[in-house]
């Protein structure tokens, strides 16, 4: 039986855009050349996911995990290359992204389910069990710029574990939250990504997690691609390269 890929990521390159320091006196509204600077996060790499397995990205900070993941979910755009999501419907978990500071939880709830293509009668039936799901009682109608990292993190959670997509990606959730959400996030995670038609990219430097729960793991450094295959392997790799 020939496999089903769920994503497709040929020559992705990522580049950012800054200004130079400048003298507001001097240029008046007009930046001369040489003052923009460049750097390129992600340098052309090339990876598949297979429908239903889960991939593990590793790397040290600044080596452009954060921004593939985000590049998957639509948030960045290639400069080049491309990604292919072959019709799967997709959603990114990751504090920070995604809700309205002056919006309350409810009504979060009601844009982040939107914005991943749910119909309002469809997030209305799930209401209920976000809202229980994510334990953060009243706050639930309270501004979400109100909310302590911990709360901000088990809302958005809550949210992309009850309305599921065909693609979860996330991006070092797990690691916040009180102990006992931790554990009750970290079971329902194995439960979702038990699922043999989803598929799921996870961004993390817990290596314990990464080896327990992917089928194979990405290790990108300086934007590019080091190594890419079974879990034990490469992160046996990473461990030597970072110890050394």
């Amino acid at each position: 039986m020939e496999k089903e890929a769920a994503i497709t990521v040929k020559g992705l390159h990522i580049t950012y855009r800054g200004i130079k320091k400048f003298s507001i006196k001097k240029s008046f509204f007009k930046l001369k050349k040489g003052q923009r600077e460049t750097f390129e996060a992600v340098r052309g790499i090339s990876f598949e996911v297979e429908k239903g397995k889960i991939l593990g990205i590793i790397g040290k900070n600044g080596s452009g995990k954060t921004t593939t993941l985000r590049a998957l979910a639509g948030i960045f755009s290639p400069d080049k290359g491309e990604i292919n999501l072959h019709g799967n419907s997709i959603s990114l978990l990751s504090i920070g992204v995604g809700f309205q500071p002056k919006l309350t939880g409810k009504e979060n709830i009601y844009l982040s389910g939107m914005l991943l293509g749910f119909s309002e009668e469809e997030i209305k039936k799930k209401e209920k069990e976000i809202i229980e799901f994510a334990e953060i009682g009243e706050f639930i109608n309270r501004p979400v710029k109100t909310y302590s990292s911990g709360m901000y993190s088990k809302l958005a959670f809550a949210i992309t574990a009850i309305l599921e997509t065909d693609i979860m990606l996330i991006d070092e959730v797990l690691s916040v939250g009180d102990v006992k959400f931790k554990e009750k996030s970290y079971n329902k995670m194995k439960e979702l990504i038990s699922d043999d038609n989803r598929t799921v990219v996870i961004v993390s430097h817990s290596l314990g997690t990464l080896r327990e729960l992917c089928d194979e793991v990405l290790w990108l450094h300086n934007g590019q691609i080091k190594m890419i295959g079974k879990p034990d392997e490469v992160l046996k790799e990473y461990e030597d390269f970072m110890t050394k």
